[in-house]
């Protein structure tokens, strides 16, 4: 059985939601795209998100974003209210795909892609 309610957030350009929508596409799985470098991200989704999978997995502390913030602003991130702050303000730290499995607000989240994992939410 195929989940038909897939929504899949990210930034269009990044490798991994590309790999990540090549595997929705391959697999014959619709999905909604959001953009949330060019549509933003609304402070209750994230706060869903945050709630789902903790700050922690959700901000991405590697990027190329998250290094050329200015230290203060990563000094700021010590709770979830720094982290909301920075993703708030800074969309591209966020780690994608986010993924609401069965629709936007859906609490099934997942953050990032493993075709590993995606194959079993799809049986």
């Amino acid at each position: 059985m195929k989940n038909t309610a897939i929504t899949v957030y990210g930034i269009r350009n990044c490798d991994t939601v590309k790999k990540a929508r090549q595997w929705l596409d391959e697999h014959g799985q619709p999905y909604v795209f959001r953009d949330f470098k060019t549509e933003g991200v609304p402070p209750a989704l994230l706060d869903h998100w945050m709630e789902q999978v903790g700050w922690e997995t959700l901000l991405n502390r590697k990027g190329t974003t998250w290094r050329r913030l200015d230290e203060a602003t990563r000094a700021s991130v010590v709770d979830a209210a720094g982290a909301r702050a920075v993703m708030l303000e800074h969309p591209s730290t966020i780690k994608r795909p986010v993924v609401a499995w069965g629709g936007p607000t859906n609490k099934d989240v997942s953050v990032g892609f493993k075709a590993e994992l995606w194959e079993t939410r799809l049986v």
